[in-house]
């Protein structure tokens, strides 16, 4: 026997023999303690590869039945079948899901608009110099490709196609390869948009758009510890990831390029401006100079914009929409003492008159009436305040406020860092930050179009993926992949997947009810109250149990089963349900790692040559894991690591 399936079978002897241990007599079952028979016997039918989602119809049916029959048998059938169809109709009408086939659809035109394999040889010229070039510009790629998808399958299919052969033809020990690829797409399930953080806020009750916001700064701090590990791993053993031959590091420049940088040395933007000074031009098309040096410019044009528009927004002037104490005062005695209707005893009535209504006699015109004293402009009507009130003063306008310190910082930083670009951006560079322009840039406005109309409350996530769906059909359009079978590829992929996660919902939410009433949450809520655990022990043991969860199931599994049982939990020891969402979040990532479900090492597997074996690519996670659970542990002991911007942007 392999032993994978000994390792299987041996999890599901011990879910067994746990239950049977911890279950009383059956002579003295509880509604309560079916339902963890029935929670026992999912996991269990789930490691023996059973559809989730019809496993947990299946049991939710049967033990629903078996809830209702012990109150009313003849009404148990009726009821059972009721429940089904209200839990299916209330997964039809959620809107949260109608953006899931609208992302999955965005992630596949986009793997087909063959940007990324531009991106990943634009990445790797320009990180030739670093220790580990390869295995970085992977991690690199990845995270811009998760970010653009969120389908952990595609990336580390398509990575597995383009950057494993390339690293092993450099050299690179197959276990740190096999770790960089299956740990980068894992990425997909943390970075935005994920389907999986989608799949939790509608599970948990969260807002998608702040669970979007809190995994931007973890997911880019989790790719930035994988980075390290293996730029510390490529210097401390050197024959695992060598560096690459100066023939490798080298750019082709075109013909006028060379020309200018032979004349006037190899740094760009001195060259570009001595060119355009010279004697006809270097002998090359003014246009051409000057595209170069646009290019050149791009950055610094980039970084002044921003700063500006920064700046702009730090010192604008805020309206103010309260009113001043000196007018509310002089509004109120205003209101009190002149607008005061006069006493009347029966109403309002006309005054006495002889023949109705008349113009009072007068000679020239309008006169002021006897005894009153001329207005004048500057003089306030003495009927607008009280006897000896003051007027009020005039309201100054407020003055606009001044950039603070830190933004001089920053703009300090910038100018320091645009010096080193410019002192080092030779004509080769320029040709890599072009070939960086061609495949990034469109990717970049994708990223920034849906990410950032959600951020900041410009659109729904709905409403993001729709223009996801859009754009992404525009890429392929523009680099020109977009036909009939790439269209009808994507659309039979994105309803398969999309019918897996609704009929998941489903089959969760006929689990979830019939769990419930067999009182199977009340059982574990009395249970874990009983043991009087604080909030610091009741999240450690939660993660623990995750963590555990993930080798043998996976992440749409947990969520859908475990979550419904912990969410209501979290009142009760004061845990924010969006920080516990951002912690299982990067928890669950193991699902995808762990053996023996490690849906990334198949998808690896898929596509690696074939002395690439299982057991290799499995070792070569493992390092991956542990930085996972350092990544949990230090967004535990800083919580703003995922918190800031949901705050800032929402509170």
């Amino acid at each position: 026997m392999r032993k994978e399936l000994r390792f299987g079978f041996g999890l599901m002897a011990i879910i067994i023999a746990a239950t049977a241990i911890l279950m009383p007599a059956p002579w003295e079952w509880t509604s309560g303690h079916l339902g963890l028979l029935m929670l026992a016997l999912v996991v269990v039918a789930i490691m023996l590869g059973f559809p989730t989602a019809f496993t947990l119809m299946g049991m939710g049916v049967i033990f629903a039945w078996l809830a209702y029959r012990s109150h009313n048998p003849g009404i148990a059938t009726q009821q059972t079948l009721d429940l089904m169809v209200q839990r299916a109709f209330s997964v039809m009408t959620n809107d949260v899901l109608i953006s899931i086939p609208l992302f999955v659809f965005m992630g596949y035109l986009v793997e087909r608009a063959n940007l990324i394999e531009k991106l990943f040889k634009s990445l790797h010229l320009a990180m030739s110099r670093l220790p580990g070039s390869l295995a970085i510009a992977t991690l690199v790629t990845c995270a811009i490709f998760a970010t653009a998808t969120g389908i952990v399958g595609a990336v580390v299919t398509l990575m597995g196609l383009l950057a494993l052969p390339a690293m092993l033809r450099a050299g690179y020990d197959v276990r740190l390869s096999a770790g960089v690829i299956t740990a980068g797409g894992c990425l997909g399930i943390l970075i935005p948009p994920s389907v999986m953080l989608i799949v939790y806020g509608a599970t948990a009750g969260v807002s998608v758009v702040k669970l979007y916001a809190g995994a931007f700064f973890p997911g880019l701090m989790l790719a930035g510890l994988y980075i390290v590990y293996v730029i510390i791993m490529a210097k401390l053993r050197p024959d695992w990831a060598p560096p690459l031959p100066e023939a490798e590091r080298h750019v082709p420049l075109p013909a006028l390029a060379t020309q200018v940088a032979r004349q006037y040395g190899s740094r760009a933007l001195p060259s570009l401006l001595a060119a355009l000074k010279g004697p006809r031009n270097a002998d090359v098309p003014m246009g051409n100079l000057l595209g170069q040096l646009g290019l050149a410019l791009l950055p610094l044009i980039a970084v002044a914009l921003s700063l500006y528009a920064i700046h702009g927004s730090m010192t604008a002037v805020k309206v103010i929409d309260e009113v001043p104490a000196g007018l509310e005062s002089f509004e109120s005695s205003y209101s009190s003492s002149s607008l005061a209707e006069p006493d009347s005893d029966g109403g309002l009535a006309e005054p006495p008159a002889d023949g109705g209504l008349s113009e009072p006699p007068q000679e020239a015109g309008l006169a002021e009436p006897p005894g009153a004293a001329p207005m004048a402009a500057e003089t306030p009507s003495p009927s607008l305040a009280e006897p000896g009130a003051e007027a009020p003063a005039a309201v100054e306008a407020p003055a606009a406020p001044t950039a603070p310190s830190s933004f001089w910082v920053a703009s300090a930083i910038c100018a320091v860092l645009l010096i080193a670009f410019y002192a080092i951006l030779s004509f080769e560079r320029l040709e890599i930050f072009k070939m960086l322009l061609s495949s990034f840039f469109p990717l970049a406005v994708l990223i920034l179009a849906v990410l950032g109309s959600i951020v900041f409350g410009l659109a729904t996530p709905t409403e993001a993926a729709a223009i996801g769906a859009f754009g992404g059909a525009l890429l392929a359009a523009a680099y020109g992949q977009l036909n009939f079978g790439v269209i009808k590829e994507s659309v039979f992929l994105t309803a398969k997947t999309s019918a897996m996660v609704c009929w998941l919902f489903v089959g969760s939410a006929i689990f979830s009810a019939a769990f419930a009433l067999l009182g199977g949450q009340e059982l574990v809520e009395n249970f874990v109250l009983s043991m009087d655990l604080t909030p610091i022990q009741f999240m450690i043991l939660a993660q623990c149990i995750i963590f555990i969860l993930g080798w043998p199931l996976e992440w749409t599994e947990i969520i859908v089963i475990f979550m419904p049982i912990f969410v209501p939990l979290l009142a009760h020891f004061n845990i924010d349900p969006l920080f516990f969402g951002l912690l299982v979040a990067i928890n669950l990532q193991t699902a995808f790692l762990s053996p023996p479900v490690a849906m990334s090492a198949f998808y690896l597997k898929g596509v690696a040559p074939s002395h690439v074996t299982l057991n290799q690519i499995f070792a070569g996670m493992l390092p991956f894991m542990g930085i996972q659970v350092i990544m949990l542990i230090l967004l535990y002991l800083f919580p703003g690591i995922g918190l800031w911007l949901p705050n800032y942007l929402y509170n």
